[in-house]
């Protein structure tokens, strides 16, 4: 049996961060770090496209969903974006802002991000140890906590749970963590399914045959009864399967939650974000002898223009004086308001981030200690808590890991 004053299991960015900052707080401990990889932070090295997207220049508690906002909030706070630019300064790793606020590496590699964390981690003293995945977590008589696995044991009186949700399992976190936070007394949210994912489309949906053409648009998330419940705008993919891109991602977690209360909830797409259906309408009565298809092809991706055009049987000749009222309401309705028929999604093993988790009532935000097991600290998305697309979650990992690190 090993002996340490600080455990931590899960050695992502949630996990690294508590590391670093615990041991900033506190240098005389024994502080060591379990991941039941053979290498760390493959999530890290995924993100972004390889470049890692570690923060946003502007982050709020609005950009998240899961927990209340004002308990998100509280934690944010004590671990701003702008501590975030400062500290990966301070590692050297310079910061630099994007046109979408989203803020990369200059290195443009996320090797450069993973490999300050450890380096620092490890300047400190904390004791990094691969290939030990923890299969069990205890209570013992005298408070202290067991943490063991085929790999042996080691006890602290304190551990920081830094495992993960369930998204992309094949790089660790396929949700075990939160298995062992309900064997020490905690419950999960109802509902955990992914977020930040792709979406599948009915096998006859037209669209799928743009595979590969991108384009602005918005995206609308609407009851079985028609009400607009949220939407959100930005760039959208096509693909073979149906919908990808920020914007889907995006919008798959409020899509995904409210067929969850309503079978016939429906995800409309308007092809043209900037201009409401009214304002297409007028345009299309206003253009006289123009042709149509140019008119509309101005606006869009030209296949997108002409399959629009199919859809709405009209014929690419036809010019606006010749467009009778059916043909033009059944455009604007197909080119604003387009019902996607989405049948699935393309789950955990692509999601960006999971929906759900350990509910934060059950920790203690100044601490994030649970509430249920002292001694037990939980950060990072294990907790009921994803952001929108563009650091966010990465923000939410050292902002919380932050907090684990210090107190714990």
């Amino acid at each position: 049996m090993d002996k340490a004053e600080l455990t931590i299991i899960g050695g992502g960015a949630a996990g690294l961060m508590a590391a670093i900052w615990a041991a900033r707080t506190n240098a005389d401990r024994r502080i060591v770090v379990l991941d039941g990889a053979a290498r760390l932070g493959a999530k890290i090295l995924i993100a972004g496209g390889g470049r890692c997207n570690v923060t946003h220049y502007q982050v709020a508690a609005d950009d998240f969903c899961g927990g209340s906002r004002n308990a998100i909030k509280k934690v944010l706070a004590r671990f701003p974006a702008d501590a975030t630019v400062a500290l990966f300064a301070e590692l050297g790793v310079r910061l630099k802002r994007e046109e979408t606020g989203k803020l990369f590496p200059t290195t443009d590699r996320a090797q450069t991000v993973l490999d300050a964390l450890i380096n620092e981690a490890r300047r400190l003293g904390v004791s990094i140890l691969t290939k030990r995945r923890v299969t069990r977590l205890a209570r013992l008589e005298d408070e202290a906590l067991a943490v063991s696995g085929e790999w042996g044991e080691i006890v602290s009186p304190h551990v920081i749970l830094a495992t993960g949700g369930k998204s992309v399992p094949k790089t660790g976190s396929d949700g075990f963590g939160w298995e062992l936070a309900k064997r020490l007394g905690h419950t999960l949210t109802p509902r955990i399914f992914p977020a930040l994912v792709p979406l599948v489309a009915a096998d006859d949906w037209r669209p799928k045959e743009l595979s590969g053409v991108s384009l602005p648009a918005e995206l609308s998330v609407h009851s079985g009864t028609g009400k607009r419940l949220t939407a959100a705008s930005g760039d959208l993919l096509f693909t073979h399967r149906g919908l990808s891109g920020p914007v889907v991602l995006d919008i798959s977690r409020h899509y995904l939650n409210a067929l969850e209360d309503d079978a016939a909830a429906q995800l409309r797409a308007n092809w043209i974000p900037e201009e409401k259906s009214e304002e297409l309408d007028a345009q299309l009565q206003s253009l006289g002898a123009a042709v149509v298809r140019k008119f509309l092809r101005e606006k869009l991706p030209g296949r997108l223009a002409d399959l629009l055009l199919e859809l709405a049987e009209i014929d690419f000749e036809r010019t606006g004086d010749q467009l009778d009222r059916a043909a033009r309401q059944r455009l604007v309705r197909l080119t604003t308001a387009m019902e996607t028929p989405i049948v699935g999604n393309r789950g955990f093993a692509v999601s960006e981030a999971t929906a759900g988790g350990v509910p934060l009532d059950q920790i203690q935000l100044k601490t994030m200690e649970s509430r249920l097991c002292p001694g037990l600290f939980l950060c990072g998305e294990i907790c009921d808590v994803d952001g929108r697309i563009g650091g966010f979650n990465f923000q939410w990992a050292w902002s919380s890991g932050y907090i684990a690190g210090v107190s714990a």
